[in-house]
Parts: structure tokens; sequence; C-alpha cells
């Protein structure tokens, strides 16, 4: 008897209720759209579109025409705070929260090319269990990066808070095929900070009282 083959993945209730998804089509409303009358140069395309409607049903009818095509993908799904905001619910059962993330991020998938990467914003609330799915449905070797994006300093009503303060939210960076991916660093050229050679002489007392000199 062959032996099963294992493999590392998060649980929950409900993960294997898969939404019954039909082909879609997408209807441009002509009153709605824009662009220029002419192409100013031979290689312009028009090509941007604003979607309407429940982002789940767009990626689906997407598929038929953008699969193994989009380069660069990048979203800011809800970061599941337990807050309610106007315009939608962010505080929804954390189950709910799983497989609706994990039923677009397959399709998101489909959509990247072989050396295409993914962009998911996210904040410390869910980001451990969206690793977890990500590895998961890309495949752990993929995983490229997390990003530090700082969003608020320690400043305020924040320095109330009883606990460690929160001024941090996480980008996860996977790609379709790592070995593929084409990356290109930048650089930013930055002058000599002039601070790196000072030290606190005194650094035990209280800063009020602090003496900061040159290293000689």
């Amino acid at each position: 008897m062959a032996e099963r083959k294992q493999k590392l993945e998060l649980t929950w209730i409900g993960k294997e209720n898969r939404p019954r998804l039909e082909p879609r089509i997408l209807l441009e409303e002509p009153e709605k759209s824009y662009h220029a009358k002419h192409r100013v140069k031979d290689k312009d395309i028009f090509d941007n579109r604003l979607i309407f409607g429940d982002n789940l049903l767009a990626l689906k009818a997407l598929e038929a025409e953008f699969t193994g095509r989009v380069k660069c993908i990048y979203i800011d799904p809800p970061f599941n705070t337990g807050s309610a905001f106007e315009y939608y619910n962010d505080g929804i059962e954390h189950s709910l929260w799983l497989s609706l993330m994990k039923d677009r991020l397959e399709l998101l998938r489909n959509l990247l090319s072989s050396n295409g990467l993914i962009f998911v914003h996210i904040d410390n609330n869910e980001f451990a269990y969206l690793k977890v799915i990500m590895d998961e449905l890309f495949g752990r070797s993929n995983f490229v990066q997390m990003i530090s994006v700082k969003r608020a300093s320690p400043a305020g009503f924040k320095v109330i808070n009883p606990g460690p303060l929160t001024v941090t939210d996480y980008v996860l960076l996977y790609a379709k095929n790592k070995d593929t991916m084409d990356y290109k660093p930048l650089r930013i050229p930055v002058g000599y900070d002039e601070n790196y050679d000072l030290y606190i002489e005194n650094v035990s007392q209280p800063p009020s009282l602090w003496k900061i000199n040159k290293l000689t």
C-alpha cells in the first residue's frame, strides 16, 4: 500500500464548503465609460477597468480573459478587526473570514502569470493565519518577503493603550513561481547621517538629563 503523502495545512470549520460559481461575463456601461477619443501613440492601450460588484464574481468573470496573464496583483482585504464600518463589516466570524480569503486567493493565483507577484496588505489580527493559507495555496517555497509598513507613530491617544502599541501593517509578497520571478531592485542614494557618530554619555539617567557627545 502506497504511503500517503502528508502536508502541513490550516483547517477550520467550513473550509471544504466551496461556493458554486458559474461562468460570468462583465457588462460595460457605456455612459459611465471614459477614455481618450483616439490613441496618441501606436502602443497605447485602453485596458483600465473599474468593476462594481461582488469581488468573487468579478474575479470569476476575469478568468476567461486573464488566466495566466496578470503580472502584478495588490489586494487590501478586510483586516477582520472586529469593527463595523459604514460600507462593510470588518468583524465577521474567524472561520468565515478564512473561507472568504481562500476562495478569492485561489482565483487570484489562477490569474497570475508564471512570473507574476501578489501583494496582500494585512495587519496583525489575521496575519499569521493568512500566511499559512498562502503557504498552502502558493507553496511555501514561493514566499518572497514580509514587508513591514509603518502606519502610525507612538503618540497621542495611542500611548494610553495598556499594552504594546500597534503601529505596523504588513504586506505578504508571494510569487507564482519564485524561480522565474523577475526582480529588479531599486536603490535610492542617500547622504551620510550625522547622528551615527553620536552617543549618550549618561544613558542611565532620565532622558531630559542626557548628555549627547560626538565620537572622536
